[in-house]
């Protein structure tokens, strides 16, 4: 089993653990705000099944059906995860507006207060150490499972601020207009997620910084090579695809245009992880001059 795989494993694992903690608490006070903290854990749990899944489907070596190997996978389970995230905000805000319309008294609010906290502090915990992994390993499907923990906690936060309000001030109405503004967040956590996913799967190319870095690479290991043009990248889930023609003069022998290849793809794939680099040599006659120089 791979490290993204434990790691999905493993937050399937604290998942189960936080979700119990706080429909416990949402069992001793009947809060609508801790209920919808609740229900949001719940898809916490089916994301990180979902992620495991899919860093599974991921990890498969290419074969004669997916020849660029199974990478995008990771983008569908951070797709169908904001997807749930933005119907468990949907069912949020339904509660809430019943819950104004009649809001009722909580029981034994601070237990409650003290047991919701308790799951925060380890999704916190586990949130960062999710970040890190994530990106460790380049997994968007470990990054969307950390970053929808992360917006957890942030609701978590609120709704405790919430209902210690309730508490001081005695005003009721104050629990279903805090699981609102919790579902509205959630919400909005859903959507960037779904947006995220999709940008992947539509091959979004690399940040201009990864872009940089590529192109001075080129340029400063390229030695012998003229120029090198149309430096395109895409990233799909842990891998980064880079290809670019490169210009050598036109009485290079195969057999040195290919070295100087050989030492470009060896400098990029070590500096770039995840790479996968495929390069078309070309005659001097065709350099652009705007291309990539050589140094």
């Amino acid at each position: 089993m791979s490290g993204t795989e434990k790691a999905a494993l493993a937050s399937a694992a604290v998942g189960v653990l936080v979700t119990a903690l706080k429909f416990t608490a949402y069992w001793l006070t009947g809060s609508l705000a801790l209920y919808s903290d609740a229900l949001e854990s719940i898809i916490n749990v089916v994301a990180a099944a979902c992620a495991f899944l899919a860093v599974r489907v991921a990890a498969q070596p290419a074969d004669e059906d997916h020849p660029y190997g199974h990478h995008k996978a990771e983008y569908f389970s951070a797709v169908i995860e904001g997807a749930l995230v933005i119907v468990a905000a949907l069912l949020i805000l339904r509660e809430a507006y019943f819950g104004i319309l009649d809001p009722k008294p909580l029981d034994a609010p601070a237990m409650g207060l003290a047991i919701n906290g308790v799951a925060t502090v380890i999704n916190a915990v586990w949130a960062m150490l999710l970040f890190r992994r994530g990106r460790r390993l380049r997994s968007p499907a470990l990054l969307a499972d950390a970053r929808h923990i992360a917006a957890d906690v942030v609701t978590s936060g609120g709704v405790l601020v919430g209902l210690g309000l309730v508490l001081v001030t005695g005003t009721l109405v104050l629990d279903p207009l805090v699981a609102g503004l919790v579902a509205l967040n959630i919400l909005w956590s859903g959507w960037s997620m779904v947006r995220d996913s999709i940008n992947g799967l539509m091959d979004q190319a690399a940040s201009p910084e990864m872009v940089a870095r590529i192109r001075a690479l080129i340029s400063t290991h390229g030695e012998g090579a003229l120029e090198a043009h149309d430096v395109r990248t895409r990233h799909a889930g842990s891998a980064t695809f880079i290809d670019f023609h490169l210009v050598v003069p036109g009485e290079m022998t195969v057999f040195e245009s290919h070295a100087i290849c050989d030492r470009l793809e060896e400098v990029i794939e070590a500096a770039i992880e995840g790479a996968v680099v495929v390069i078309h040599v070309e005659p001097g006659d065709q350099a652009k001059g705007r291309g990539v120089p050589v140094i």
